[in-house]
């Protein structure tokens, strides 16, 4: 960690006694001027134009002190006055040696420092927390100070805000889209009902493999989630299908659809995985960066649950009866 901008680069301080330049017949122009040609070039003080008369083409000349040469020494003895040894510069002049900022960065009319560092051995999601904290516990900034953070911290930030932003979008017109096709707001809740365990499902699996919770993983889990909804779907209406044309109780018509589509759930996994695998592998320059393998991971993970909590939500709607007459409405 550093900052970026040089704040303690050597420089010399001149600091002009005009009273001494005064008594010299000296003024703060003819200083700087002897100043800049001195330590720059003329051609900030003169300006002079050359014209070849041959070519007719303009030529810029000026004079100027190879920077070899120039001394601390040389810089104190600097002649003030055309055609006269004296006065020189430590005659009407302090000069030391100090360090000042040798580059200063402003944002509008307000100064600031950039402290910059590089990520080792730790994720980004890590170190930013860890910046936060720090940030927190360094106090209340003097008054007029500002912190903030920029770079890939805040794109981190907004990127994470934006997928759990979209994954909640996600979960509501789902929500809606079922509601309207099945005229009820009762089979939704039990359809959405695995996506607690889904997202539980995924969290427990980057715990225990050490994996991110990056953009990939979170394109994981919004996938496993669609995955889950279309199974707890094939599930719910082979549920009522039960239920209604057979007379049996939810919990009955539950594990019948359950144990009738637990092979069609298993193809959708099974193909899933198979393609998913070569990703997975992480084979090739760069594979871990576009599919890391605890996509696979979290997407996979939501196929082992859905039977089990789809059953269990039929036993905590007592009047999921009612279905029949609120779900399937027809003209």
């Amino acid at each position: 960690m550093r900052i970026a901008e040089p704040i303690a680069y050597p420089t010399m301080e001149i600091d002009v006694n005009r009273d001494l330049a005064g008594q010299f017949g000296l003024t703060m122009q003819d200083i700087t001027r002897s100043l800049v040609t001195a330590t720059s070039s003329t051609r900030f003080t003169d300006k002079n134009l050359w014209i070849d008369p041959k070519s007719g083409l303009v030529f810029q000349t000026q004079v100027q002190i190879p920077e070899g040469i120039m001394s601390e020494e040389r810089l104190r003895s600097l002649p003030l006055k055309a055609g006269s040894l004296r006065p020189v510069l430590e005659d009407v002049a302090t000069i030391r040696r100090v360090t000042s900022p040798a580059q200063v960065n402003r944002k509008g009319p307000n100064r600031y420092v950039t402290i910059v560092a590089n990520l080792y051995g730790k994720d980004l999601g890590t170190a930013s927390r860890a910046v936060k904290q720090a940030i927190k516990n360094a106090g209340e900034p003097p008054r007029g100070t500002i912190v903030w953070t920029e770079g890939t911290l805040q794109l981190l930030d907004d990127t994470l805000g934006s997928l759990l932003a979209g994954l909640g979008v996600a979960i509501i017109a789902i929500f809606l889209m079922l509601s309207a096709f099945y005229q009820s707001f009762k089979v939704p809740l039990i359809i959405l009902s695995v996506l607690p365990a889904v997202i539980a499902g995924s969290l427990i699996i980057l715990f225990l493999t050490g994996s991110t919770l990056n953009l990939q993983s979170y394109m994981g889990i919004i996938m496993s989630l669609g995955v889950s909804v279309s199974n707890a779907v094939l599930l719910v209406n082979q549920a009522e299908h039960y239920r209604k044309k057979l007379a049996l109780k939810p919990a009955n018509a539950a594990r019948l659809a359950a144990s009738s589509r637990l092979r069609p759930v298993l193809m959708t996994a099974a193909a899933m995985l198979a393609g998913m695998l070569p990703m997975a592998m992480g084979l090739g320059d760069g594979a871990e960066q576009v599919a890391p393998w605890e996509e696979l991971l979290s997407g996979a993970d939501c196929f082992h649950c859905n039977h089990l909590v789809i059953s269990s939500a039929f036993l905590f709607f007592p009047n999921v009866e009612d279905f029949n007459n609120q779900s399937f409405v027809r003209p």
